[in-house]
């Protein structure tokens, strides 16, 4: 099981919002059989039984197991991941150009940027053979501010250093990689 699972086709994503099929997929934390998924949604099995056959069509399920015992053979099958994200791309058939957003300071700008990263990374993978690193990097941490200014500071400095470190690591002939830095206030916890 992958953790995450970028869906980039519209009949996949349609598949996975279907009520009972998401119910289906929330239900398959574990390996199950169309028997116990039917258990643990309140469902019949030859429903769930439907419905699987649908989720394994579009891959966000793969079958694990199969059992047999008096007779009866059971199939058990896992999601394909954890987790799925739709990407831009489905939603619309033109890519997403962070170039086209003229505030670079604005949300638009670190939505666009992000959705291109989504999409990106999820063809590569996508892309790629089963159990392939693709070679990524990612940093993610909190950082108060005291103020506005100090704010400010810390992106020109952050600019400076990261300015720096290309200059020192890039080779026109190398394997280009996309590198972004986003900044948001983080959102506060629900309680």
């Amino acid at each position: 099981m992958d953790d995450i699972r970028v869906l980039e086709d519209s009949a996949a994503v349609e598949v996975a919002l279907d009520p009972m099929r998401s119910a289906i997929l929330d239900a398959l934390s574990e390996p199950g059989s169309a028997s116990t998924i039917a258990t643990a949604i309140g469902s019949t099995r030859q429903k769930v039984n439907y419905h699987l056959k649908a989720l394994e069509t579009h891959g966000l399920v793969e079958p694990v197991e199969t059992r047999t015992w008096g007779g009866i053979t059971e199939r058990f099958v896992q999601r394909s991941a954890r987790y799925l994200v739709v990407s831009p791309s489905v939603l619309q058939n033109i890519s997403l150009d962070p170039d086209q957003v003229a505030d670079r300071l604005s949300a638009a700008f670190l939505i666009a940027v992000n959705a291109r990263a989504v999409s990106e990374v999820g063809a590569i993978t996508t892309g790629a053979p089963p159990d392939t690193r693709v070679p990524t990097l990612t940093l993610d941490t909190v950082i108060g501010f005291a103020s506005p200014s100090d704010r400010a500071a810390f992106a020109v400095d952050l600019q400076s250093a990261i300015a720096a470190l290309v200059a020192e690591y890039h080779h026109d002939e190398g394997r280009p990689h996309r590198l972004t830095v986003s900044s948001y206030p983080q959102p506060k916890e629900s309680s």
